[in-house]
């Protein structure tokens, strides 16, 4: 069922549009309030899919309405109602996040349309939340160690601003939950988080790769090609393993810090770009540098805000949680029944060298789940997660 609510205070238009719409479809239901005051409140008390509101009305106008709803609830889409009068102040509507209007006496196909295809935002926005909640799911941090807690603090403070973030710690920590969690948990979520795996590709790809290129920049390039800097536009773009970039693609990712502009491979021509950069590293970059493989300047850049997520080894009371996690997650993609794992089984698995951290942990949860019992116990442990 829609919940659609008609907010308008002249009677007799409202039992026209409660007419047409009851009649329309029997899945519309319908609700009303004669102004403006008495339609806030039931907004703020129901969960409505759609609001039709007049916008000449007592007490409370249109406009005054739709500027409160905005506040409380704004993903209800806003129909405004205008008179032959109106016109400029409905196009002032539509500024101020109306989703359309219409105009009295309403035309019948103009206003069916009009709440079809506003329903249909609805529910398109519901879907989408539902499927970003899901992946935030795939990105949930699990446990709580104190190292963890700090870390979920820290996010939780640096995520609403625009400060970059370099995250550090071994392979397999969860480096890459610390960016998505950063980034779904900033302003710029709405746009894309794109990532980039600098280890994996080749030195002389990856400013290309990165920044694009234009035709002819080089043998393959038989046509412009957008690198990630610009897929990544207003949203943020997240620098795995950056300590193997090479020190010319750091030299051109320090100008796309300094001046937010990026020049394909190939092209004289510069591209502004509105970016969060957000990079990891398993490497010591202070070593890096000291080395001569990588940018003192950068690194500075890059480290306005440092979160070194801990290894395995350092937060072992976290290991029941992510067993439970892990067993919970893989009987839900592989449609198995739910195993439990025994006291013992899980004791012996906290006392492990876990080199690997937590993808070795999934690996040998994955593993004890197909080889062992119905309950996997400290036998099945030895027998099967021996290192």
């Amino acid at each position: 069922m829609s919940k659609i609510l008609i907010i308008e205070d002249e009677a007799a238009i409202r039992r026209v549009l409660v007419k047409i719409l009851s009649e329309e479809n029997d899945s519309y239901q319908v609700d009303e309030a004669e102004d403006g005051v008495a339609g806030l409140e039931k907004i703020k008390n129901n969960d409505y899919d759609l609001v039709l509101c007049d916008i000449k009305m007592p007490k409370m106008d249109g406009v005054e309405v739709l500027e409160e709803v905005k506040k409380v609830k704004p993903e209800i889409p806003m129909v405004m109602i205008s008179g032959h009068g109106d016109m400029e102040t409905a196009i002032q509507t539509m500024r101020l996040g109306a989703f359309d209007y219409i105009s009295k006496p309403p035309d019948l196909n103009r206003l069916l349309n009009t709440v079809r295809n506003a329903l249909d935002k609805k529910q398109l926005v519901v879907e989408n939340k539902i499927l970003k909640k899901k992946v935030s799911k795939n990105y949930e941090m699990i446990g709580e160690s104190e190292s963890i807690n700090h870390i979920k603090v820290m996010i939780d403070k640096v995520a609403p601003t625009e400060a970059r973030v370099l995250i550090t710690g071994p392979n397999g920590t969860g480096k890459e939950l610390v960016a998505h969690q950063l980034h779904e948990k900033s302003e710029r979520s709405g746009f894309p988080l794109i990532e980039v795996n600098c280890a994996a590709i080749p030195s002389e790809l990856i400013e290309s790769e990165l920044f694009g290129h234009v035709k002819g920049a080089f043998t393959s390039a038989v046509k412009d090609r957008a690198g990630k800097f610009e897929a990544a536009d207003k949203g943020t773009i997240f620098l795995d393993e950056i300590g193997d970039m090479s020190l010319s693609a750091q030299a051109k990712v320090l100008r796309a810090l300094q001046e937010s502009m990026i020049t394909r491979v190939g092209a004289d021509k510069d591209i502004k770009v509105d970016v969060r950069v957000v990079a990891a590293t398993n490497k010591d970059l202070k070593t890096e540098i000291a080395e001569g493989r990588f940018r003192e300047d950068l690194y500075h850049r890059l480290a306005v805000i440092l979160i070194k997520v801990p290894a395995l080894n350092d937060r072992r009371e976290d290991i029941p949680a992510l067993i439970k996690h892990f067993t919970e997650k893989i009987a839900s993609e592989q449609g198995n029944a739910l195993k439990v794992f025994s006291v013992s089984a899980i004791k012996l698995l906290q006392e492990y060298d876990w080199t690997g951290n937590i993808r070795e942990l999934r690996n040998v949860v994955e593993r004890l789940i197909i080889l062992g019992g119905s309950e996997i116990s400290e036998t099945d442990v030895k027998m099967f997660a021996s290192k």
